[in-house]
């Protein structure tokens, strides 16, 4: 027969969980403190970093978003608020948050003419045209934060991926996949015919005129009956250039 332990065995086991238990939890508090410490010294060289090369940060667009990435990896949110150490040091609080009111009234402008659904990369030409005195200080890569921003407004801006291209979104509006796969297909010459939907995305008649009426109605879509041939297009000035479109240029 098995012989049941007896009372000093149990004590003697349960004194062994809680050395192991507590040489655990000193283990643990050892590695946290040492990646506070790692992390307090390299927010600290973050610092002198930003200090030393403030101007390159403030005037070049790939130093900034290389700047953004060293941010991120410990932790560092500059944009977090327009006070503290951040923003008095390189002043880039105001700089996005200037971007963001700039990024709203650009979109709200062209929104009778694209339905609310702006390119990425038209929008930034738009806004380097605006701030003319600046042009070539303004990437991709700042608009995609200062949109980040203004989500926190509720004000429905968001980036959507179409295809190769981002589109930014004004207006809460919700796009399916038929929607997104004809925005994708438009992407060739900024516009699509129904016979084009229906032979090259293998869908019926039907499908592709609900889709496209569905984006004329949103606004997203134009109609252009004056061709030859009879066929109706469906020009998207979301995928298509719209600066040389009238009134653009003046914004």
């Amino acid at each position: 027969m098995r012989r049941r332990p007896g009372i000093g065995g149990l004590q003697t086991a349960a004194a062994a969980r809680d050395q192991y238990k507590k040489l655990g939890e000193n283990v643990a508090k050892i590695r946290t403190d040492m990646m506070k410490e790692q992390l307090s010294t390299f927010r600290s060289q973050l610092e002198d970093f930003a200090r030393k090369h403030k101007n390159d940060i403030r005037k070049n667009p790939a130093f900034r978003s290389q700047f953004h990435e060293m941010c991120a990896k410990v932790g560092v949110d500059p944009l977090a608020s327009n006070k503290g150490f951040w923003a008095e040091l390189l002043g880039i609080g105001d700089f996005y948050y200037e971007l963001g009111v700039q990024i709203v009234d650009i979109c709200l402008a062209t929104r009778p003419l694209n339905g609310g659904l702006i390119n990425l990369q038209e929008l930034c030409q738009l806004l380097r045209q605006r701030r003319k005195s600046d042009r070539g200080v303004v990437s991709e890569d700042d608009c995609l934060r200062a949109i980040s921003k203004l989500k926190v407004l509720g004000s429905g801006f968001e980036v959507i991926s179409v295809g190769k291209k981002k589109l930014v979104r004004s207006v809460p509006t919700e796009l399916n996949k038929d929607h997104n796969e004809i925005l994708e297909l438009a992407q060739g010459q900024g516009f699509v015919t129904v016979d084009e939907v229906e032979r090259r995305l293998s869908w019926t008649s039907g499908r592709a005129i609900d889709a496209l009426d569905t984006l004329l109605d949103e606004g997203l879509a134009m109609i252009d009956d004056g061709h030859k041939d009879g066929k109706r297009r469906y020009w998207f000035p979301c995928v298509s250039p719209i600066s040389s479109l009238t009134g653009i240029d003046s914004l």
